[in-house]
């Protein structure tokens, strides 16, 4: 199964920041730039998340969303502090190609339904930060991975479902930003009810773990710091294989190399 790349730009004020567990930001630099390079080392898609919205409760990627979109011709999918029809409107209109609900969704699952109905189910996709609560249990967490929504993701997953999801991202609290690979349980609980493009993203940290998760059945990968701090490299033109200040475990490749190893 071919299974899509999709770089992961996690956006404060117009710079890609990057944290561990959803908290922490550090600013790689221009999120417009890596979007470039990106694209033209062959993404499939690009993942563009307001990293603060739902924090703040407000999107405001609108004018970045405009810049971008005109010289990246590949699908764009964006999310954070998206709340209503008229947000998805909006940011539709501004040139994204798919929006990802979360907060939102879970507070009113009908938003799914009527925003299916609206602009079609391949345009929604279903955003959940999973953490877990206990051994075997991941719950869905809101307002940035901050507050549990005491649904089960299992459950919560067949509900966006039923509501109409064109497809779900989900995201490792637990692994995101800790370069620590990928949560092999809950991808394991979650491909097994999982009846529509499943997108994972969290923990991948090399190559050779990227390799692995290509075992499950998983329609994309949406991969952050491994991409991103090889990319901020090559975007300095620094030829140096020296990484300052280089998270521990986190083995940095670049996009093609990872392509190679899911055609």
């Amino acid at each position: 199964m071919y299974q899509r790349l999709i770089p992961r730009i996690d956006v404060k004020d117009g710079q890609l920041v990057k944290g561990m567990q959803l908290e922490g930001l550090r600013n790689l630099g221009e999120a417009s730039e890596f979007v470039k390079y990106y694209y033209d080392s062959g993404a499939d898609e690009i993942l563009y998340v307001d990293a603060v919205a739902s924090l703040y409760g407000r999107n405001s990627l609108i004018d970045e969303i405009k810049k971008i979109s005109k010289d990246v011709f590949i699908p764009l999918i964006v999310t954070g502090g998206i709340r209503n029809m008229m947000d998805i409107e909006n940011v539709l209109k501004s040139g994204a190609d798919k929006i990802g609900i979360n907060s939102a969704a879970i507070k009113n699952p009908n938003l799914i339904k009527e925003a299916a109905k609206e602009f079609g189910s391949s345009t929604i996709v279903v955003s959940i930060e999973a953490k877990k609560v206990n051994e075997k249990i991941y719950n869905a967490f809101i307002d940035c991975g901050r507050d549990d929504s005491g649904l089960n993701v299992v459950d919560w997953i067949n509900i966006a479902q039923q509501n109409g999801a064109g497809e779900i991202l989900i995201t490792s609290i637990d692994k995101d930003g800790c370069c620590k690979g990928f949560e092999v349980n809950l991808i394991q609980q979650i491909e097994k009810i999982c009846n529509i493009p499943l997108i994972y993203s969290g923990g991948i940290n090399s190559l050779e773990n990227f390799k692995n998760i290509t075992e499950f059945q998983i329609e994309a990968i949406a991969v952050g710091s491994a991409l991103h701090y090889n990319a901020k490299q090559l975007l300095k033109k620094n030829k140096t294989t020296h990484y300052i200040n280089l998270p521990k475990k986190l083995v940095p490749f670049n996009l093609k190399e990872a392509k190679k190893l899911i055609q």
